[in-house]
């Protein structure tokens, strides 16, 4: 350890002499260089107008969000009138019109002008009651275009044994007012109840907001009653095949007709829930629940007559259409 110490103690005042002995001869001062001798440049009266030089040239620039250059304003001038003188079908100039308008009725045959027809057996029930048993059906058809088409309706009910209590078929002209609503008029004949009678129908069909289908109609018969129907169903998929379906049926009045049992008001109302099994979209067998009830004078005819106000019943039936 002491020879270490001696030796550093050496080394130290080794540097220490060192650095007396430079600063005892301070170092000369560089001489300056002489300043380079300008000569004339013959170009110098033209660099004023050369451009500057661009420091992004040579690098893509990136458009900041935001930021993005406005589109050119669109033309406003007409076309020119050469772009009219054409025929109305451009293939015409090529073809012939002669030609091209069975193709041009073809076109639009199969982009809606199709005609069509369907008969839709909504319901075709057994009702099944206490003391009771009846029957029900509920069936329509159409013929025509995605526009206009021509309906047929008919619905009824009655007991095992008599006569239907109510029956009627309506005809009925239907234009689309849009593409979920029809508009329709036409007749409508009761074969049920006695006496007979005949209405005149303006009514509304279509599919509401949320997939409900619905059927409004008011009917003027040909001796002056005035009368309205609302209906109203919902498909519940449980399943792709299993399907249940609830509805709602309100029949309305502005007079009583006692002679057909129609008292002024809510005169009947009607709900039903209806499981069917789709083993095809053609054929659905169902079973559920019906309510039905007359309301009102409508209610006080029936009790007069010796009839059922309303109940509760089973509904066994087939739903089907081709």
């Amino acid at each position: 350890m002491k020879r270490l110490a001696i030796l550093l103690l050496a080394a130290s005042c080794a540097t220490s002499a060192a650095a007396q002995q430079h600063g005892a001869h301070p170092m000369p001062a560089p001489e300056p260089r002489p300043a380079p001798t300008e000569t004339a440049d013959p170009h110098a009266e033209h660099k004023a107008h050369a451009p500057a030089p661009d420091a992004h040239a040579g690098h893509a620039m990136e458009i900041m969000p935001g930021h993005a250059p406005a589109p050119p304003a669109p033309p406003v001038a007409p076309p020119p009138a050469a772009a009219l003188s054409g025929p109305s079908h451009a293939a015409d100039a090529i073809y012939g019109p002669r030609e091209m308008e069975p193709a041009r009725r073809i076109f639009r045959k199969e982009h809606g002008a199709i005609t069509a027809s369907q008969v839709l057996i909504d319901r075709l029930e057994t009702n099944v009651r206490d003391g009771r048993d009846g029957y029900a059906w509920d069936a329509q058809a159409w013929h025509g275009g995605d526009i206009d088409r021509l309906w047929l309706k008919s619905e009824g009910e009655g007991a095992f044994g008599h006569s239907p209590e109510r029956a009627e078929i309506q005809a009925l002209w239907s234009h689309a007012i849009d593409p979920w609503f029809n508009l329709q008029a036409g007749l409508r004949h009761d074969f049920r109840p006695d006496p007979e009678r005949t209405h005149i129908v303006l009514g509304i069909q279509g599919l509401a907001p949320y997939w409900f289908e619905v059927d409004g109609a008011l009917f003027l018969s040909d001796k002056g009653d005035l009368t309205a129907r609302f209906e109203a169903e919902y498909d519940q998929r449980i399943t792709q095949k299993l399907i249940l379906q609830p509805n709602v049926e309100f029949d309305l009045a502005a007079q009583d007709a006692p002679e057909i049992g129609i008292g002024s008001g809510l005169s009947r109302a009607e709900a039903g829930l209806r499981l069917r099994y789709q083993f095809v979209p053609e054929f659905a067998p169902y079973v559920g629940v019906r309510y039905e009830r007359a309301f009102g004078d409508t209610a006080d005819f029936r009790r007069a007559a010796g009839e059922d106000v309303g109940g509760w019943s089973l509904a066994l039936g087939l739903r089907a259409w081709f």
